[in-house]
């Protein structure tokens, strides 16, 4: 399994802009995840895959997608649109790159960070080299979030309160005490 680095995401993302620039289409992508808080707010690390939301022509999309991982020695999974269970009505994303044109391009959104916050708690995975702990502290710190009625009152903004798991309740109380802790 590939692990992609900023410089990396960045190459593939260029290479399908040129493919689609190629093909004369225009692809909107909006990336979440890690890839996100790489791209947008530049963590650094690394992550096994870019989890997007497609919006164009999709079979097409996959097939540059392929294309793509070949060339550069990558699983086809590098761009993966999994992500679409998370994906709410009121999302609140912002362009970070727009190469399209007349002739066709990719255009990259990218989630606000407390939308991203949001997001991650309600994905919040507890497993050992899983980083949405770490993700959510950094994210709060991002969006300005003090405290944990703040934080959970963010993720309500996004996801309906019988829709939030208790593990996340707990999760984000726990992240938010840890964080007061250390300053």
């Amino acid at each position: 399994m590939s692990i992609l680095q900023k410089a990396d995401i960045l190459r593939g993302l260029e290479q399908l802009d040129q493919k689609a620039k190629e093909a004369n289409v225009v692809v909107d992508i909006s990336v979440y995840g890690g890839a996100a808080l790489i791209l947008a707010f530049d963590l650094e690390r690394a992550t096994r895959n870019v989890d997007v939301v497609v919006k164009g022509d999709l079979p097409l999309v996959r097939k540059f997608t392929a294309e793509i991982a070949e060339k550069n020695d990558w699983p086809e999974s590098w761009l993966n649109d999994g992500i679409k269970g998370f994906i709410v009505s009121n999302e609140a994303m912002r362009l970070f790159s727009d190469s399209a044109g007349e002739k066709g391009g990719v255009r990259i959104y990218t989630p606000s960070a407390k939308y991203l916050f949001a997001m991650k708690c309600m994905a919040m995975r507890l497993e050992e080299g899983a980083h949405d702990l770490s993700d959510i502290a950094f994210l709060a710190d991002a969006a300005g979030i003090k405290d944990a009625n703040a934080a959970l009152d963010i993720v309500a903004s996004f996801y309906p309160s019988a829709r939030i798991p208790a593990k996340v309740t707990f999760g984000v109380q726990e992240i938010m005490e840890r964080k007061a802790g250390k300053k």
